[in-house]
């Protein structure tokens, strides 16, 4: 990594693994000379600055960082950024030497041709990609010269949510060095006043406590942080940055009225939210997902996250808990108070609640819908209430009607818009496309639930936003004659905490004045509200603003028109969904905003002279690694061969085995997977980009209680003519929770680990293991065989390179053996493809690459742009490999795999 550093600052979004070598290197140091403290790999940070301004809840934050190059030749400095899912980028720019180079937002598909043209011509070139609805990510690399110096500065916008009374913006801080001047600017201004403002760290020690600097007074807050070098540092000989962590502020706003409306160059915001209104008595349905594979860790989360709901329902609520396996079981055959009798009775009830069969999730999902509908036809629950169902599902269904198009149509028939549907999906096994839109479509959210530790806090912290209503059938009314372009203005519900907003355009941009009826169903009667805002009014609480950026009213109404096209657009179809998504796009590109439709490239001019030898480098050599996946269906079984290898040079390995067993999965080389489906006699592939330390989950079953991870390395150092390094798996973790057995193999040893005891072997060793659940043959310096209980068993190859090769390593090979034994309920980047895949290709036209062309596929009720190609098997032929043609999924295989690919990062093998 001598000609490498990776810049990152991390905003909202959680790193899902941190990098074992990196963390490992730094502790080694116990004490740096302090004239070299600020140098990593010979780039010093000379400043980074995130400053916010907050107007009116609208956030417009500016991140800019300063790299200088300390050694003696050229050096690539990588810019990394993770946004917060509600964030759009407006604006980009890297300033090298005096000379400003500016990004440009254009389509997403125009977009990523422009990128792969610098590319080729040898030019280093930034790209900012949406990937998915959940986040954004902006990376950019760039060489510098010695001595030279680089400016990035990245601008992104947001409407801040309010939940349980305050807004919150969260900045992720992760530097990973010392930075000379390091500092977070926020500046608030709401007309409204601020009644209360906190700033809070997850790093912040007691040395920080100090630093952060927090200052409000009727509309104006400002809060700083700006810690020294000494400040900075893990300790006091230490030359690690202890600034790694979240950075938190939260504010409200005083409310002397139920809203605030605000009128700014013929464009409005009205702002709901009103206070010391008596609560409405609710009626929930908890539809519980209680198949085989909630087993385990899962129901247990669900049971504990159950219980403490049970204890937050008031008495005047009502509920009833609806489970599906392969059947549909009730608690009680209706909805039922929430007495303290009823509540320990259900107390009960939860904690006995165990998994079985398979998934019925029509049979649950409609069954409750049904109970609803009869508390409400029947007078069994007050007429003045709330009603929610809230279901919880960590797989698809496989039993009763399993069409999920069929479903969505039972599900908005049979509510009818009563009534609001919460989708909670456990784990990445669920449909959540299928989630979403069936959620969308009855006027509810669908949420993922990750299942880490805190999966329950998870399900516990959803029913608290939506667990005190306090208003339904909310409209807000404008003179349909005086605007237009009006954002959503009628809501199911409102919930104590919450706000809602509306912005819209006045047909006359003189008119200076709006008058606004809202109404709404309370726990007693009926709300009738008008309110009426002058534009004189709003200019007057302006007067004090000293930072106003631009027109932020009508960026407010673009930001959240541009949203709610979006989330309207996941559930509609044909003409409908064209028709949302050119209006979105028209928008996202009038007013600069990179979202999943856009993409913003930044290249540098065709005369720049660029030293870094990236010139040759090929276009597929800007990803990571990829991953290519092969399955071959037969009649009344199922093998799965899954195999990697690199675009750029294959390290020269020497394979010691004689000849190769029929291995049905496989994961080797640098990381490359296709998709084979032979009933198309055609196959997929994708990419993924990732970095050295990434632990990606390949495979999870949790009915066999088998999960399989692997850990990336990278080369000893990256190449010279290399934009980014190879990655190779290091280390592989099988685990059996079922048997609470644990295998890690690395290239230098293999542990097992059964209970509390530990058994370690060399690959010098020859032997062979046999125990209850587990047989373990070691064949010396060439594989390991492992088979587990019931399931599936493995074989591990060890890869060796020559020990004095300047750049490559020693790496291992993963092969599946009988992937039958694993159940239907598998998933992970290789599991999810055990299962039928079907496609459909269409319109296939001339692509940037005359001979690759581009064409329209069909997967998974997504349209997708793909481009023909040709990916190498190695199965045959492990030296030179077989060219395999097949349609390449742009984007991380976005629309091809369940989620997104960081989905698949676990924090550690186990």
């Amino acid at each position: 990594m001598e000609n490498h550093l990776l810049l990152c600052i991390l905003l909202l979004i959680p790193a899902f693994a941190s990098s074992d070598f990196f963390v490992t290197r730094v502790r080694n140091i116990k004490k740096r000379n302090a004239d070299n403290d600020l140098v990593v790999d010979g780039i010093e940070i000379s400043s980074m600055k995130i400053d916010s301004k907050i107007t009116s809840r609208f956030a417009h934050n500016v991140i800019t960082s300063q790299a200088v190059n300390r050694g003696n030749m050229h050096k690539e400095v990588f810019f990394d950024v993770d946004l917060p899912k509600t964030a759009f980028i407006t604006n980009f720019s890297m300033t090298i030497d005096g000379v400003t180079y500016p990004g440009t937002i254009k389509e997403k598909e125009a977009a990523k041709k422009q990128y792969e043209k610098a590319v080729s011509r040898g030019e280093t070139a930034g790209l900012v990609k949406a990937s998915g609805r959940k986040t954004e990510k902006f990376t950019v690399s760039v060489n510098i010269e010695a001595a030279s110096k680089v400016t990035f500065e990245l601008t992104y916008e947001e409407l801040l949510k309010r939940q349980f009374g305050r807004y919150e913006m969260f900045i992720k801080v992760k530097p990973k060095q010392l930075v000379k001047d390091f500092e977070i600017e926020v500046n608030i201004f709401e007309p409204q006043g601020i009644t209360e403002l906190e700033a809070e760290g997850t790093f912040i020690t007691n040395e920080l406590q100090n630093t952060i600097k927090k200052t409000f007074s009727e509309k104006k807050g400002h809060i700083s942080f700006k810690p020294t070098l000494d400040q900075q540092r893990t300790c006091a000989n230490c030359s690690q940055s202890a600034l790694d962590g979240d950075f938190t502020v939260r504010y409200d706003v005083k409310r002397t009225t139920p809203d605030n409306l605000q009128i700014v160059n013929g464009y409005f915001v009205h702002f709901f939210a009103p206070t010391n209104l008596p609560k409405l008595s609710k009626n929930v349905i908890f539809v519980i997902d209680i198949s085989g594979s909630m087993s385990g860790r899962e129901i247990e989360q669900t049971r504990e996250a159950l219980l403490k709901i049970l204890d937050d329902i008031k008495e005047d609520d009502f509920f009833n808990f609806i489970l599906f396996g392969s059947e549909v079981h009730t608690w009680k055959e209706t909805l039922i108070k929430a007495t303290p009798e009823n509540l320990d009775e259900a107390r009960k009830f939860v904690r006995g609640i165990d998994t079985r069969g398979m998934t019925n999730l029509h049979g649950g999902i409609m069954r409750g819908i049904d109970m609803l509908n009869t508390a409400h036809e029947g007078n069994l629950v007050p007429k003045r209430s709330a009603s929610i169902v809230i279901m919880l599902t960590d797989g698809q269904p496989n039993v009763g009607i399993s069409n999920t198009q069929e479903i969505q149509e039972h599900v908005k028939k049979a509510i009818e818009g009563k009534y609001p549907l919460y989708n909670l999906g456990f784990g990445y096994g669920v449909d959540y496309n299928f989630l979403e839109k069936m959620a969308l479509e009855n006027k509810g959210l669908a949420r993922r639930i990750y299942p880490d530790s805190d999966a329950a806090l998870q399900l516990q912290g959803f029913y608290e936003e939506v667990s005190n209503p306090m208003l339904t059938d909310v409209e807000l009314n404008y003179p349909e004659n005086e605007i237009s372009d009006l954002t959503r203005n009628s809501f199911k519900h409102f919930y104590d905490g919450s706000e809602i907003v509306v912005a819209g355009r006045l047909i006359d941009n003189n008119q200076n004045h709006l008058t606004v009826d809202v109404r709404g169903e309370g726990a007693n009667d009926a709300l009738s509200y008008t309110t009426q805002q002058d534009a004189e009014e709003t200019a007057k609480a302006f007067q004090e603003q000293e930072y106003i950026f631009g027109e932020y009213i009508e960026r407010l109404w673009a930001y959240l028109t541009i949203e709610q096209l979006l989330e309207k657009r996941i559930a509609a179809t044909g003409e409908e969904k064209e028709n949302l998504t050119a209006e979105a796009l028209d928008l996202s590109l009038k007013y600069k905003f990179v979202t999943p439709l856009t993409s913003m490239v930044v290249t540098k001019p065709e005369d720049y002279d660029n030293k870094d030898g990236i010139a040759d480098k090929p276009i597929e050599g800007i990803d990571i690694f990829t991953i290519c996946v092969k399955i071959h269906f037969d009649v009344g079984y199922l093998t799965f061969f899954f195999f990697l290898f690199t675009l750029s040079t294959v390290p020269q390995v020497s394979y010691l085995y004689k000849s190769q067993p029929t291995w049905h999965t496989s994961v080797d080389g640098d990381p490359h997977f296709i998709i084979s489906v032979p009933e198309k006699e055609d196959a997929i592939c994708f990419n993924i980009n990732e970095n050295p330390g990434a632990v990606l989950n390949l495979i999870t079953d949790p009915v066999t209680g088998i999960t399989v991870n692997g850990e990336l390395i990278g080369d000893k150092r990256a190449s010279s003519d290399a934009k980014t390094q190879n990655t190779y798996f290091g280390k592989l973790g099988i685990a059996n929770k079922n048997l609470d057995l644990k295998l890690t193999v690395t290239p230098e040893k293999i542990t097992i680990q059964n209970g509390n005891e530990k058994t370690g072997f060399t690959w010098l060793d020859s032997a062979t293991l046999q125990q209850e659940g587990l047989t373990l043959i070691i064949n010396r310096k060439r594989n390991v065989v492992l088979t587990m209980g019931s399931g599936a068993s493995f074989v591990i190859v060890l890869h060796q390179v020559w020990k004095k090769h300047p750049l490559h390593q020693d790496f291992l090979g993963l092969y599946t053996l009988e992937s039958d034994k694993l159940s239907e309920q598998t998933h992970g980047l290789l599991g999810q493809f055990f299962h039928p895949i079907d496609f459909t290709i269409l319109e296939i036209h001339p692509g940037s690459d005359p001979k690759k062309p581009d064409a329209t596929m069909i997967v998974k009720n997504n349209e997708l742009t793909v481009t023909r190609g040709w990916q190498r098997d190695y199965r045959i032929d492990p030296k030179h490999g077989v060219d395999i043609p097949c349609w390449f999924v742009h984007n991380n295989g976005a629309g091809l795999i369940d989620g997104v690919h960081t989905d698949y990062i676990v924090s550690s093998l186990f």
